[in-house]
């Protein structure tokens, strides 16, 4: 007899075979520097012969505050795949650990979705905080992912001609999605990112110390 869906997806969260935790390092490299940081990274990674993948994606990112910390939310289209379906992404609240911790750790979870489901998260209470536009390249490397995008602000008028950039850099990230507890996986994403010294440096990113300054 067949087990009923919940009860499926709970056991598979259970036995750890969902991925469900997102290992992540992140850095920036300016624009005069990018292509050196391509050439290394087309060097390095496993799709040499076909080159780097590009990307155009429009983010949105929406918060609900039913608890002390908001839940964040983010829908992702790609602008230049239009056929493609939406995202919806989970994301919880990073763990940076010790010092000893080679990479930050937080919940991620995808969903396919349709484009009603900005429509959806309004109904059910959320605002969005932001939006933007992300185009670069992504990279693999075994399990890994490596993206260098440049990110802009959205156009009043959702155009995205004349799409003004926030940074003269470009965004670098290394994260690896798996289940938890395969933490030696960080140690692998170490090593690649020291391949990557010095032209761009992936590290733990502390937000919150970036915003409120050290203690």
């Amino acid at each position: 007899m067949a087990q009923p869906l919940s009860t499926a997806i709970d056991t598979a969260f259970k036995s750890n075979i969902v991925p469900d935790q997102e290992y992540l390092l992140q850095g920036s490299v300016l624009d005069k520097s990018v292509e050196v940081l391509l050439h290394r990274l087309r060097g390095l990674c496993d799709n040499v012969d076909s080159g780097p993948e590009p990307f155009q994606d429009h983010e949105m990112c929406f918060s609900i505050r039913t608890t002390p910390t908001p839940l964040n939310l983010r829908v992702r289209r790609a602008l230049d795949h239009q056929d493609m379906p939406w995202q919806l992404r989970y994301i919880g609240q990073p763990e940076y650990g010790d010092k000893m911790r080679p990479t930050i750790i937080r919940s991620s979870i995808d969903i396919g979705c349709s484009a009603s489901v900005v429509e959806f998260l309004t109904e059910l209470g959320c605002r969005m905080e932001f939006e933007y536009i992300a185009r670069g390249y992504m990279f693999r490397k075994g399990r890994m992912k490596i993206t260098v995008s440049k990110i802009f602000k959205m156009n009043q008028n959702k155009a995205q001609d004349n799409m003004e950039p926030i940074s003269e850099s470009y965004l670098v990230e290394l994260s690896v999605l798996a289940p938890r507890g395969q933490d030696a996986i960080a140690e692998d994403m170490r090593s690649f990112a020291e391949q990557l010294r010095p032209l761009v440096n992936l590290e733990k990113v502390d937000y919150k110390r970036l915003t409120h300054g050290p203690p």
